[in-house]
């Protein structure tokens, strides 16, 4: 089951203070906090849309908090590497990682050998629909013109994703269990993964909105469905899985998240930058062009957002015999 966010535009920043539970409050206050720059780290690579979005939030927190926030990216084992990193820094407010739904992916799958609370996490900034594309001269119309085909041609048709376990990878899984199609997943990454389907090496893939809204307004691709429980207003006229009698949900949002313990009153003044920079001007300009949705969630809205989607991840996971099946290997 996916959380649906609450909108918390206009409520004013007060109303957006948080209570955390004493085994997280630490001893010692921040209220020299930030006395230097920060690093922002970019489990991405750079240029992306999802580098570009991560690196304009930064420099807008950096303008609100009058401190430099110095982007530094990570990639590397679906988000691995960065949360890697972020565990074993000290947790005084100085290290903030441009975290996503790949802090669940990648701890599930066993990518790193600890699960997403073993840091703490800020608040969502955005999300956005994973929407299933083919080319856009395909012979599929729709979803289910797809699942049809699928369903006559059992192991043939092949849907590419960014690689095994992340979100486009279960944003597939999730559609082909509910539609009980057999086909070819394709760990391709994600600067083949739209190329794929264009050559026709994929006959269809599962990318971000951001990753795929250029291509659609183009023709090129063509999208058939999102797994999800309702429609996104950046694309109305796409239907969601559920609307097409399918039970397939994945929640993919971008977030910020630090070590665990950094002190309570830090994370209060990030959350207030963040929300602060995803409604400055710049972002929302963004948001607009690229095509995902500033809906910021923080506290135990977002805890419970990601319990839920945890629990939606490990039952992907287990459906295709992914959860913990890279830590198996080691």
């Amino acid at each position: 089951m996916t959380y649906h966010p609450t909108r918390l535009f206009g409520l004013g920043l007060a109303a957006l203070a948080f209570s955390f539970s004493p085994s997280f409050i630490p001893a010692a206050h921040a209220a020299d906090w930030p006395a230097k720059p920060i690093e922002f780290i970019i489990p991405f690579g750079a240029g992306g849309g999802a580098d570009i979005e991560g690196r304009l939030l930064a420099k807008e927190m950096g303008k609100i908090l009058g401190i430099q926030f110095v982007p530094i990216n990570k990639p590397g084992a679906g988000g691995a590497k960065t949360y890697t990193y972020l565990k074993n820094a000290k947790p005084d407010g100085y290290t903030v990682a441009w975290s996503s739904t790949s802090v669940l992916t990648a701890t599930n799958i066993g990518n790193v050998p600890f699960k997403h609370d073993a840091m703490d996490h800020i608040g969502q900034v955005e999300f956005q629909p994973l929407p299933f594309a083919v080319k856009g001269n395909a012979k599929w119309k729709t979803f289910k013109d797809f699942v049809a085909d699928c369903r006559k041609n059992p192991g043939k048709l092949k849907i590419a994703n960014s690689g095994t376990g992340s979100a486009t990878h279960l944003g597939a899984l999730a559609l082909m269990n509910a539609a009980k199609c057999k086909v070819i997943h394709l760990p391709v990454g994600v600067k083949r993964r739209n190329a794929t389907v264009l050559s026709g090496e994929a006959d269809a893939m599962v990318a971000p909105l951001t990753a795929a809204v250029r291509l659609a307004k183009a023709k090129k691709i063509r999208l058939l469905a999102i797994p999800a429980d309702s429609r996104n207003r950046v694309i109305p006229d796409v239907p969601t899985a559920k609307e097409l009698g399918y039970k397939a949900t994945v929640h993919f949002f971008r977030s910020l998240s630090v070590p665990k313990g950094t002190p309570a009153d830090v994370q209060q003044k990030l959350v207030r930058a963040m929300i602060a920079a995803a409604e400055s001007k710049p972002f929302r300009a963004l948001s607009k062009k690229a095509g995902f949705t500033i809906e910021p969630l923080t506290g135990d809205r977002f805890d419970k957002m990601l319990r839920a989607e945890d629990k939606n991840v490990i039952g992907i996971m287990k459906s295709a015999g992914l959860l913990g099946a890279k830590s198996k290997k080691k």
